[in-house]
């Protein structure tokens, strides 16, 4: 089983992003991959910090979310706590539930002074799941969670990026923020028939407002 690296000395110290087969193996691009397109990985125009001029809102109170949407690539999903497994390393939604997202739930709350992890599958044995169009996700592009207390934060992507599992940059995506910032996180970099996904491909946001 493959997994990022260990966070060290940041604030979500405890998480490691499992990308294995629970997560994301491949399984079903290993089924009639010849007509099965990978998939999509953000370029590297994406991955130049491009949103970080959008003014930032002011942080809200801890409160769980619920929901998260990406309107730009289809995505409406529940969201699920997620804590840590026996090794340390940052437990997954049901992959039987193509449709569900998770949170890291011992961390910040989406919305919240810091930095909020939620991760999901890019696909299952069944076909595509919640985050299989990550990677087409495009810098300026606005991702809403709603929030158990009634509001919804907007988050407003700076950049989108790739990284192989060899070089994840563990204080980069998890390190601690002086603002509500949002990580979103799946299975990227690439795919081998023999090993699977090759990396991650993870979306950095920033709160830029909230409705109720």
């Amino acid at each position: 089983m493959r997994r990022t690296p260990r966070p060290r000395g940041v604030a979500n110290t405890a998480i490691t992003v499992v990308t294995g087969v629970a997560l994301c193996s491949g399984v079903w691009l290993l089924v009639g991959a010849a007509d099965r397109p990978a998939p999509p990985q953000p370029s590297a125009a994406e991955a130049r910090p491009g949103g970080a001029d959008v003014r930032a809102a002011p942080a809200l109170p801890a409160s769980p979310p619920d929901r998260v949407r990406i309107p730009s690539i289809h995505v409406d999903a529940p969201l699920t706590g997620l804590g840590l497994t026996e090794s340390g390393s940052l437990d997954v939604p049901d992959p039987a539930r193509a449709n569900l997202a998770g949170w890291y739930e011992a961390g910040v709350t989406p919305g919240e002074t810091g930095t909020a992890i939620v991760a999901g599958h890019v696909d299952n044995a069944d076909g595509p799941a919640v985050f299989y169009d990550l990677g087409a996700l495009k810098k300026g592009a606005a991702i809403e969670v709603d929030r158990r207390d009634g509001a919804v934060a907007v988050f407003t992507v700076d950049a989108v990026e790739v990284y192989e599992a060899s070089a994840f940059p563990d204080r980069k995506v998890y390190g601690a923020a002086p603002r509500p910032e949002l990580r979103v996180i799946t299975c990227g970099g690439g795919y081998s028939r023999s090993t699977g996904y090759r990396g991650n491909v993870v979306v950095f946001a920033h709160l830029t407002g909230a409705r109720r």
